[in-house]
């Protein structure tokens, strides 16, 4: 029978992909703990949408989390030869698919130019709280790309868009509702 706990990190340490361990409170730690943590958030967003449309892209998100938090693993000296399909795992063609699908999900409901209040449905609401940890995700990964770098700067670039993406989703999810928006704080541009 397979152990779950091995009991390495008892010590408040961890080991990287590719070899080497670092202390559990690393920012790499933080950062590629907050995928794990946004997957999470979405599998449960999941269990709440109803859209077909929203479920198929949901799972294409988690699929490219669990490749960012791999990648953001790994043990970054240079002495480790790192497989290809590890690093660079993000691209410019996977940030353009996702643009893509905010266009086309944008041809399909009518934002407006209000904060719109969440909670209107489960499935949105989950859309809306897993957005909010992507942007926490996002702000550590530019705080680890500030104090040792990243290899791949796609990274940065594809979680600011997934958060976009999973606003647009949250109004899909409810188009056909009624959704309370907040009048009078946002401007709009002239």
């Amino acid at each position: 029978m397979a152990k779950i706990y091995t009991k390495n990190g008892d010590k408040g340490n961890t080991s990287l992909f590719m070899g080497g361990t670092i202390s559990k409170s690393d920012i790499r730690v933080d950062a590629y703990g907050t995928v794990d943590e946004v997957v999470s958030t979405l599998g449960f967003a999941k269990t709440q949408c109803k859209e077909s449309e929203v479920l198929k892209i949901l799972d294409k998100l988690q699929y490219s989390l669990f490749k960012i938090g791999a990648e953001l693993s790994v043990n970054k000296d240079k002495s480790v030869k790192k497989p290809k399909d590890i690093i660079n795992t993000i691209s410019k063609k996977n940030i353009t698919e996702l643009e893509k699908n905010i266009d086309s999900i944008l041809k399909k409901i009518d934002i407006g130019n209000e904060f719109i209040m969440p909670g209107t449905s489960s499935g949105s609401a989950s859309l809306d709280m897993a957005r909010t940890v992507i942007r926490r995700l996002e702000r550590s990964i530019v705080k680890l790309n500030e104090e040792i770098g990243i290899e791949n700067q796609n990274i940065i670039i594809y979680i600011n868009r997934m958060s976009d993406l999973l606003f647009v989703l949250a109004r899909l999810e409810d188009r056909k509702k009624n959704t309370k928006k907040i009048r009078g704080i946002r401007k709009t541009k002239k």
